[in-house]
């Protein structure tokens, strides 16, 4: 056994058994390792951000880490983007990244550069493979890491040397787990709960696997018990939402109506997240959100347990007899006329599938529209946590291979698309259950909006040569077809819907251009 197949084999018994690779030279041996395998299904990616991404789509469905294989500085460079937003997310991840053989480092080939460096800021656990015998242990660290609670990004190493030379000794693979169920002090949980027993207006604020769940279930008897409204941030990792389940009110993007709507709340509790922040400084807008005088209290710490919490809090309050409030079934009709935002959430109310899975990264529905989809059949939203374009087909990706038999939907304007738009390639070559909802308007429309929202006034030619993506136009069913999936293009709502409608009747991918 050499060290790479050693790695394999590891990563494998540690229950890491997916790898979205972009491989190189160096890491011929470890792709040779992938291969020989059985235990071990290898996913070809053809960008590093699409490889990145649908790890972090992985986790999100299914709270075990991925791993990818990365070719040396440059191709981690390439993920670096969709590894931040999953970091953001709470994702865990275990990157390897091939390097030269220690004897080839010394002459500075052209591929040499200081990857620790690149990969320390936005990873929790960092290793370079020194030894084939010592790659096992090392790779079940970085499991061990990555599966932590909120979850981590691990990066290890693997220099091309560790990966051909032959183990000669049997190193220890136990991993050494940290406690997932960490509960929050006693103290804590009776502030709470006389914060609540004020009867004083109250948001609890949740985030991670807060949203979904029995953690979900319990945070809305705390609700029912105690009058406290449930809310979310604007951005979520994942949340489970639909008829049937806990609603969550949705603080808004906008700085004003997001102020608006948390200036009545005297206290806002926060489970598994921080006090609301606005995305971006704007001038004379301020930064946190909340009104004057109202107080900010934790509940959950983000390494913490929220369905434990939410018991204890339930314990605490003496409501544990208590139903929650679920969100009744809406029979949305199928819209007709123009397609508007309003129109574009109705069509999506009317065709989503039960227990289908949203990915979600549109302008055009992902903003105060999507509040329009609460009472449609029970389903996963997933959001963009880092901010960094480009996240949402790699995410639906690995969210498809973790659950394949739920519909994925993925909708994305066509100036993100463009990002990491190879991961129809990967869809088709994997046939996933993907319906990718390109949202046409020949425009970075967020950019225009943020324009204005920045004060910088009305944007002129030149700036808007910068925004616009019409000269010339992409033609996305071209597009779609060159990489297997095929395509429709959509003008009206009544197509819209019938498309949507279609996409989930048949097997693996498909694409929806919808012409704004």
């Amino acid at each position: 056994m050499n060290g790479a197949e050693s790695l394999v084999a590891t990563l494998v018994g540690q229950g890491v058994d997916i790898c979205f690779a972009n491989p190189g030279t160096s890491e011929m041996h470890f792709l040779a390792a992938l291969g020989n395998n059985p235990k071990m299904r290898s996913v070809l990616c053809l960008f590093e951000g699409v490889a990145t991404g649908a790890a972090d789509g992985w986790y999100r469905m299914k709270d075990t880490p991925a791993s990818t294989l990365l070719h040396l500085g440059p191709g981690l460079a390439n993920g670096l983007a969709n590894i931040h937003n999953a970091k953001r997310a709470s994702s865990g991840m275990v990157n390897v990244v091939g390097e030269h053989s220690v004897s080839h480092l010394k002459y500075d080939p052209p591929l040499t550069s200081d990857i620790e460096g690149l990969a320390r800021p936005l990873s929790h656990w960092v290793r370079r493979a020194e030894s084939p015998d010592t790659i096992a242990w090392d790779a079940a660290q970085a499991v061990s890491k990555a599966s932590e609670h909120p979850g981590q990004i691990a990066t290890l190493i693997l220099p091309g040397d560790t990966s051909w030379q032959t183990v000669t000794a049997t190193p220890a693979t136990s991993p050494v787990r940290a406690d997932a169920h960490k509960a929050p002090s006693t103290a804590r949980i009776e502030h709470i709960a006389r914060v609540l027993r004020s009867g004083e207006p109250t948001l609890i604020v949740l985030a991670n696997k807060a949203t979904r769940g029995a953690a979900l279930d319990k945070a809305g008897r705390v609700a029912a018990a105690t009058g406290a409204t449930l809310g979310s941030q604007f951005f979520t990792a994942r949340i489970e939402r639909g008829a049937g389940r806990v609603p969550l009110a949705r603080i808004p993007y906008a700085v004003a109506q997001a102020t608006a709507f948390l200036k009545d709340f005297r206290h806002i509790i926060t489970v598994e997240t921080r006090e609301p922040v606005a995305f971006f400084a704007y001038p004379d807008k301020p930064s946190l959100l909340k009104a004057e005088g109202t107080l900010l209290h934790t509940l959950v710490d983000d390494d913490e347990d929220s369905e434990i919490a939410f018991d204890m809090l339930l314990q605490a309050l003496g409501g544990t007899n208590t139903a929650p409030v679920l969100q009744p079934r809406i029979e949305t009709p199928k819209p007709t006329g123009a397609l508007n935002p309003t129109s574009i959430a109705h069509a999506l109310a009317a065709a989503l599938p039960e227990h289908c899975i949203v990915v979600d990264e549109s302008l055009t529905t992902g903003r105060e529209s999507m509040s329009l989809t609460m009472g449609a059949l029970p389903h996963d939203l997933i959001n963009n946590m880092g901010g960094s374009i480009g996240y949402a087909t790699p995410v639906a990706t690995g969210a498809a291979l973790a659950c394949p038999d739920r519909r994925v939907f993925c909708m994305v304007g066509d100036g993100s698309a463009m990002y990491t738009i190879q991961s129809l390639w990967t869809q088709a070559r994997e046939g996933l259950n993907v319906t990718t909802i390109i949202f046409a308007n020949n425009s970075y429309a967020i950019l225009k909006a943020e324009y204005a929202n920045m004060g910088a006034g009305a944007p002129g030619e030149r700036a808007l040569s910068m925004i616009d993506i019409d000269k010339p136009s992409i033609d996305w069913l071209a597009m779609a077809k060159s990489m297997g999936v095929p395509a429709v293009a959509v003008e009206t709502a009544e197509s819209f819907h019938k498309a949507l409608v279609d996409s989930a009747r048949e097997p693996g991918p498909s694409l929806i251009e919808v012409r704004l």
